[in-house]
């Protein structure tokens, strides 16, 4: 048996550049890995593919993307065998946090070792676009990325400097596709031009902090507003919604300040309350 953590990630800044005409929309996007994680457990077996995420409301059969993500794969290299996946999930579901494009990163690319598929990195990232807009992401080896396009072209960063954040999950889901739909974007075959900023330095990060998202599912849940608030009162350098939410994190100096703020938020029992370093 093999087990493989599942990292989460956040989005420091994420600006929806315009509505293609094929339905989805170009981003510009800071997305940065974060030490919560999804652990996965797998072993091959002699055929079927098998996946398990115990106690998580999830489905456990071709509609889960981790089932979606290996079919893709055994497909790709004609791989005739099976495996069996079990799932301990961590990290809150349809949260923004990219948990379930976490997932089918991870075992794509652990199988892609554990079986000998002699796939590049780029040839599982082009796999990946086809399941989900996150899944390249979580593929490429860096912990931070520009991400481009519908999320599928990265160009990494490597100077931005180390954090801890306390992520705060008020316990409900939020439809990605509703909130992009909320944004009512029009069409447009102009291709938007996005200067990227360096952010060298914790305070660089935080005053870059954006959502272009936020302002609609703040909007329909309007105490992710008042999460924000909270956050900044308890120590946060400031405070940001990651995705299409509804997770809401606050950035921290360090990690006492951040730890404090985690176990007081704890006490007022907002939702789901975790601290976390970049990794």
């Amino acid at each position: 048996m093999m087990v493989c953590l599942s990292p989460a990630k956040i989005n420091l800044i994420l600006h929806v550049l315009r509505k293609r005409e094929d339905g989805y929309h170009d981003i510009a996007s800071l997305m940065q890995k974060i030490s919560l994680c999804d652990e996965m457990a797998f072993s091959l077996i002699g055929n079927g593919i098998v996946v398990r995420c115990p106690d998580s409301g999830l489905p456990e059969n071709e509609d889960n993307i981790v089932y979606k993500a290996v079919r893709a794969l055994f497909s790709r290299v004609s791989y005739r065998s099976g495996v069996e996946i079990t799932i301990k999930k961590r990290i809150p579901i349809a949260a923004g946090l990219g948990g379930g494009s976490s997932n089918a990163a991870t075992i794509l690319v652990a199988l892609n070792e554990l079986i000998e598929c002699g796939l590049t990195t780029d040839e599982l990232i082009a796999l990946g676009s086809k399941i989900g807009a996150d899944v390249p992401f979580f593929i490429n080896p860096a912990a931070t990325c520009w991400a481009f396009g519908i999320g599928d072209r990265l160009q990494t960063v490597d100077d931005i400097p180390p954090m801890w954040f306390v992520l705060v999950n008020p316990g409900f889901e939020v439809s990605t596709k509703k909130v992009y739909e909320s944004l009512k974007m029009g069409l447009t075959k102009e291709v938007i031009k996005y200067n990227i900023p360096r952010l060298r330095k914790v305070p660089q990060v935080v005053d870059a902090l954006s959502n272009d998202l936020e302002n609609v599912t703040v909007r329909l849940h309007p105490v992710l507003g008042d999460i924000k608030d909270s956050l900044v009162t308890y120590g946060a350098l400031g405070s940001l919604m990651s995705g299409s939410g509804p997770t809401v994190f606050g950035v921290f100096a360090d990690e006492s300040d951040a730890r404090e703020a985690e176990e007081t938020l704890k006490r007022e029992n907002v939702g789901f309350v975790f601290a976390a370093r970049s990794l």
